[in-house]
C-alpha cells in the first residue's frame, strides 16, 4: 500500500491551504446532510450539516465533479487519522493527519474531469477522539452524485486493538503505538468485509475485554453506543442495521489482565459464563445472525492457552440451551509473533475468515 500523508502545514507548502486560489477557480462546501453523502459504520447524524464519526473503519462516500475537491474536518484532539481513495484506487490511499479543530484538507486541485468516487475511512479509532465531518470542498461548479450503493450482505465485527489495526502499519518489531501506523482499512475485519462485498462495522477499542479493560469500561457497557469515545451515555438504535453475520474476537485483553487486575481472579467457570453472558447478548440483539467466536492471532491462542477452550465451552453450553446451531467457532492460529499482527498476518487471517464465513452462509466469493 503506498501512503501519500497530508496535514495542514504540508498542504501550505505544497496545495496552497489558507489561499486564495491563484488559478482563479472558485470553491463551495457542501455539507455532510448532502442526500448524495453516504455513510457506512455508525455515525451521529442528529445535528445539521456535520456528521459525528467515531468508530474505526467508519466509511463516507460520494461521487464529485469540477476538479477540486477538500474534506471538512473538525476533529476533538489532534490525533485522528483518514484515508482518502479515489476512484477506488484502495492501494494509494491519501492519508489525512488531522489537526485539532475545524480544518479544511485540500487533496486536489488538479482531478481531471468528469466524475470521481470519492472514499473517507477513519484509520483510527474512538480512543483518539471524535471527528465531525462538515463536507467536501469542491469548485464552484462542482456537484455531488449519489455514490454506488451498500451492499445487501452485513457484517459487524466486536473487537479490541487488533480489530481496530493498531500496529498493523508498523515495521516488523518495531513499536505498536504510533498513531500513523494504526489502519482500521487493512484490519482483518475490513479486509473480509470487502473480500465477502459486504457492509461491515468496526465496533472495537483496544485494550477492551470482555470481563476487564485496560481502563475502567468493559465491551459489555461499550458496545451499544452510538459514540466510541470512551464509555458514555450515547445509545445505538440495533433496529437500524441487523447483520447478517457477527463476529466476536475478545479475550485477549482478558487473557493477559484477569490475574492481574481482578480480585478475586475469576475462576474457569466464571470466564465462561462472561463470555456466554456477552454471546446471549448480542444474540438477543440479533436473533437470526450467524454469530462467530474467534480469537487471535495473538498469544491468546498459543498452544497451551486455556482461551480458545473457554469460549468453545460457553458456545457449547449457549447452543444446548437454546437450541442454537448459528453460533460456531474459529481460532486464528498464534505464529510465534508476540506484537500486534502486521498487515500480512491480518490478511492471511482474512483470508481463513473469509473463507470460513462464505461457506457456512453460502456466499460467493
Amino acid at each position: 500500500m503506498v501512503l501519500k500523508y497530508i496535514s495542514q502545514p504540508f498542504l501550505l507548502l505544497c496545495l496552497l491551504v489558507g489561499f486564495s486560489p491563484s488559478h482563479g477557480l472558485a470553491e463551495k462546501l457542501i455539507t455532510a446532510d448532502n442526500p448524495h453523502i453516504r455513510y457506512m459504520g455508525r455515525v451521529d447524524l442528529s445535528k445539521p450539516g456535520q456528521a459525528g464519526v467515531s468508530w474505526p473503519g467508519t466509511q463516507i462516500d460520494t461521487v464529485i465533479n469540477g476538479g477540486e475537491l477538500g474534506i471538512t474536518l473538525d476533529d476533538q484532539y489532534g490525533k485522528n487519522y483518514f484515508n482518502v481513495f479515489i476512484d477506488e484506487d484502495w492501494h494509494t490511499p491519501i492519508v489525512i493527519a488531522c489537526e485539532q479543530g475545524r480544518k479544511t484538507y485540500w487533496i486536489s486541485r488538479y482531478l481531471s474531469a468528469g466524475k470521481h468516487r470519492v472514499t473517507v475511512s477513519k484509520r483510527t479509532e474512538g480512543e483518539e477522539g471524535r471527528t465531525l465531518f462538515v463536507g467536501f470542498n469542491v469548485a464552484d461548479k462542482g456537484k455531488l452524485f449519489a455514490p454506488p450503493k451498500l451492499p445487501h450482505r452485513k457484517i459487524e465485527f466486536y473487537g479490541d486493538s487488533i480489530t481496530s489495526g493498531m500496529g498493523n502499519e508498523a515495521a516488523l518489531y518495531s513499536g505498536d503505538a504510533e498513531l500513523a501506523e494504526k489502519n482500521s482499512f487493512m484490519s482483518y475485519a475490513a479486509i473480509t468485509g470487502r473480500k465477502l462485498k459486504a457492509d461491515y462495522r468496526l465496533i472495537s477499542q483496544s485494550g477492551i475485554g470482555i470481563m476487564v479493560s485496560w481502563f475502567d469500561f468493559i465491551m459489555p457497557q461499550f458496545y451499544d453506543q452510538l459514540d466510541a469515545v470512551g464509555n458514555n451515555e450515547t445509545a445505538w438504535d440495533f433496529s437500524l442495521w441487523r447483520p447478517d453475520v457477527v463476529v466476536i474476537n475478545l479475550f485477549q485483553n482478558d487473557s493477559w489482565l484477569v490475574e492481574k487486575r481482578l480480585n478475586p481472579v475469576p475462576s474457569d467457570s466464571e470466564r465462561i459464563n462472561a463470555y456466554k453472558a456477552f454471546l446471549s447478548s448480542v444474540r438477543h440483539k440479533y436473533p437470526s445472525a450467524l454469530i462467530v467466536a474467534t480469537l487471535g492471532s495473538m498469544d491468546a491462542t498459543r498452544k497451551t492457552s486455556s482461551w480458545p477452550g473457554y469460549i468453545e465451552s460457553a458456545v457449547a453450553s449457549l447452543k444446548a440451551e437454546q437450541q442454537d446451531n448459528r453460533i460456531v467457532t474459529l481460532f486464528f492460529p498464534f505464529e510465534d509473533y508476540g506484537q500486534h499482527p502486521r498487515v500480512f498476518h491480518h490478511q492471511r487471517n482474512a483470508e481463513r475468515l473469509s473463507a470460513f464465513i462464505a461457506k457456512k452462509m453460502n456466499w460467493k466469493m
